[in-house]
C-alpha cells in the first residue's frame, strides 16, 4: 500500500515497539495525525524528555530521573528485603500491588544458555555489592517461572547462601513460563506470602 513518505516513517517508527504489528502502526500513525498540534508537541518533548532524562538507579537498577531512585531513597522501606525481579516492568508490577515494603534489584534479564547470556550480562555484580552492608536478611528471588528464570533463581541462591543470607522464591501460584508482569494481583501476593527457601 503507497503512503507519503513521512507517514510510512511514522508507522516504521511505531512499528519497532514491541508488540506492535503493521496494522497497529498504522493505526497509531493515522491516530497521530490527526492530532492536535499541541498533543503532538507534548507526546514528542514527554518522549525525548523520558529518554533523556530517565537513567538507571545506581543502587537497584531501577528507573530514576536522579541517580537514586524514589524506592531506594524512601527510609520508610524495609531495607532487610530486597526482591529480586528481571525486568524494571516487574517492579511497577510489585509496586502496583501495595503488599510488599522493601527494597528491590533488577537484573535487566536472565541467564541464558541459548541467548549466550552469562551472569556478567545481567545485574548481578552490584547485587552482591549490596550484601556487604549487613542490613539485608533476606533476598527475594521473582524471577519468572521459564527456564531462564529458574537458572537465574539457582545461580544467585548457590552465590549469595554461603554469605549467611536467607534466600527464597516466590512460591509458585504463577504458571511455568508466564511473566510476573501478566500475573493478577492476588496471585502475586499469595506468591510473596507463601514463598519458600531455596
Amino acid at each position: 500500500m503507497y503512503y507519503p513518505e513521512q507517514l510510512a516513517k511514522l508507522i516504521e517508527s511505531y512499528q519497532k515497539l514491541p508488540g506492535i504489528g503493521q496494522k497497529t502502526a498504522t493505526r497509531l500513525a493515522f491516530h497521530t495525525i490527526g492530532m492536535a498540534d499541541q498533543d503532538v508537541n507534548d507526546f514528542a518533548a514527554n518522549l525525548l524528555a523520558a529518554k533523556r532524562e530517565l537513567q538507571y538507579c545506581k543502587i537497584c537498577g531501577n528507573l530514576a530521573s536522579g541517580e537514586i531512585c524514589e524506592i531506594c531513597s524512601d527510609p520508610n522501606r524495609d531495607k532487610s528485603q530486597i526482591l529480586v525481579v528481571e525486568e524494571i516492568r516487574d517492579v511497577t508490577v510489585f509496586e502496583r500491588v501495595g503488599e510488599y515494603h522493601g527494597l528491590y534489584h533488577v537484573l535487566h534479564g536472565t541467564i541464558s544458555v541459548f541467548d549466550n547470556v552469562t551472569p556478567d550480562d545481567i545485574n548481578i555484580k552490584s547485587l552482591i555489592r549490596r550484601l556487604h552492608d549487613n542490613i539485608v536478611q533476606e533476598i527475594i528471588i521473582a524471577t519468572n517461572a521459564s527456564s531462564e528464570g529458574e537458572t537465574t533463581a539457582m545461580y544467585l541462591s548457590r552465590l549469595i547462601k554461603p554469605a549467611g543470607i536467607k534466600v527464597t522464591r516466590l512460591a509458585h501460584g504463577l504458571a511455568v513460563g508466564s511473566d510476573i508482569e501478566y500475573a493478577n494481583e492476588v496471585t502475586l501476593i499469595k506468591a510473596v506470602e507463601n514463598r519458600q527457601e531455596i
